[in-house]
């Protein structure tokens, strides 16, 4: 009793399955009728006794592989916050004080300290208690007359911030005035108050 035969594509399917033959090489495929008309597909050749046909057949291969999804490109690192600039503290000195004052004899001048030009003064002028009130000659009835002198100073007030920059910037014009006029040698004195005005009117003032 023969063996039932496989189907012809099982067959090729396993004589393509078979050997070491690199996938993209061609595989002989031999067909063989046998005398009762059964077919049979082979790597082989047929038996004697049989037809035989040759046929070359490629080994099916497996599709090539599907290439990769390109990796989304990386979002570019943000850039670093600058760094915050360093803080500068400029310290000012207080505005400096400007006073006012007035002579005995009515002339007013300018005082950085408050303190008023001193002047020598008999004591009489000043009413000093257990003295006289008028002046030498002059006795009054009942008691010594008070002799000497004493120093005081004229009386100053302080002006106004406003003010004081007022009159630097008018005396800062004013030695501009005279420096075209000015011999060398008072053009250094000039030059060394004009500094010094700048740097008060600058500090004091907050600007030229």
């Amino acid at each position: 009793m023969s063996r039932p035969s496989l189907p012809p594509l099982l067959l090729v399917l396993a004589a393509l399955a078979a050997g070491d033959v690199r996938a993209a090489d061609p595989v002989t495929i031999y067909r063989c009728v046998g005398r009762d008309g059964t077919v049979t597909l082979s790597d082989a050749k047929c038996p004697p006794g049989q037809r035989q046909e040759v046929r070359e057949m490629l080994r099916p291969q497996d599709p090539p592989p599907v290439p990769a999804s390109p990796a989304a490109p990386a979002s570019p690192a943000r850039p670093a916050a600058p760094p915050a600039p360093a803080q500068v503290v400029i310290y000012r000195t207080p505005p400096r004080p400007m006073y006012l004052c007035t002579s005995d004899d009515g002339r007013t001048y300018t005082s950085d300290n408050g303190d008023g030009n001193p002047r020598l003064v008999p004591l009489w002028s000043l009413g000093y208690p257990g003295g006289g009130w008028g002046p030498p000659g002059h006795h009054r009835p009942g008691g010594p007359v008070v002799v000497g002198n004493t120093w005081v100073r004229d009386a100053c007030h302080q002006l106004p911030q406003a003010e004081v920059c007022d009159r630097l910037r008018d005396r800062r014009y004013e030695i501009q005035r005279q420096y075209h006029s000015a011999l060398q040698s008072e053009r250094h004195a000039l030059d060394k108050e004009q500094r010094g005005l700048d740097a008060r009117l600058d500090n004091d003032c907050g600007a030229g």
